[in-house]
C-alpha cells in the first residue's frame, strides 16, 4: 500500500502544482483583461470627445456654407443690377444722343456730345 500511498501523493503534488499554474495564468490573464479594459474606457472616451469636436465642426460647416450661399446669392443679384444700370446708361446715352442730334438738325444745340 505504501506504492499506492507514495503514487496517490505524487499525483495530488502534480494536480497541486498544475492548479498552482493554472491559478497563476489566470491571474495574468485577469491583470490584461483589466489593462484592456482600461484602454477600452479611454479610448470610449477619446471617440466620444471626437464625436463631439466633428459634431461642432459640422455645425459650423452648415452655418458657413449657408452663409457663403448668401454671399453668392447677393453678389450674383447685385452683378444682376449693375448690369441693368450698365445697360440703362448705354441706352440713355443713345437716346441722349439721338435727341441731341435731332436738336443739332433744327439748328438749336451748338455743340457736339
Amino acid at each position: 500500500m505504501s506504492q499506492q500511498g507514495a503514487a496517490l501523493q505524487s499525483y495530488n503534488n502534480e494536480l497541486v502544482k498544475c492548479i498552482e499554474e493554472l491559478c497563476v495564468k489566470r491571474d495574468d490573464l485577469h491583470k490584461q483583461i483589466l489593462s484592456e479594459e482600461e484602454e477600452k474606457q479611454k479610448i470610449q472616451n477619446d471617440v466620444r470627445i471626437l464625436t463631439e469636436k466633428l459634431a461642432k465642426v459640422n455645425e459650423s460647416l452648415a452655418k458657413k456654407m449657408a452663409m457663403r450661399n448668401e454671399f453668392d446669392k447677393t453678389i450674383a443679384e447685385t452683378e444682376a443690377a449693375y448690369m441693368k444700370i450698365i445697360e440703362s446708361s448705354h441706352t440713355l446715352l443713345n437716346v441722349l444722343k439721338s435727341e441731341a442730334d435731332v436738336l443739332k438738325d433744327k439748328g438749336h444745340l451748338k455743340f457736339r456730345l
